[in-house]
């Protein structure tokens, strides 16, 4: 078997999809989901994506609002 340090090598050369995927597999036994809520937070993204592709709502770059939380808390 291989020890803890060995597994996180041989994960960190994986490309990052599949990291991802350990990841959120891994946190999953930590704290397993509810399905009721589960469904509840898929409807909630698919009308945040729907209301951004609809234009109903506008996106900020990434880069944007670090700089204003940046901005906010370096005052």
């Amino acid at each position: 078997m291989l020890s803890t340090k060995e597994i996180i090598d041989e994960i960190s050369l994986l490309p990052v999809e599949e990291r991802a995927i350990i990841v959120d597999s891994l946190l999953r036994t930590l704290n397993p989901i509810e399905q009721g809520i589960e469904k509840e937070w898929i409807k909630v993204a698919e009308k945040r994506l729907n209301d951004i592709k609809s234009g109903k709502i506008k996106t900020i770059n990434g880069e944007t609002v670090f700089k204003k939380v940046l901005q906010r808390y370096n005052k």
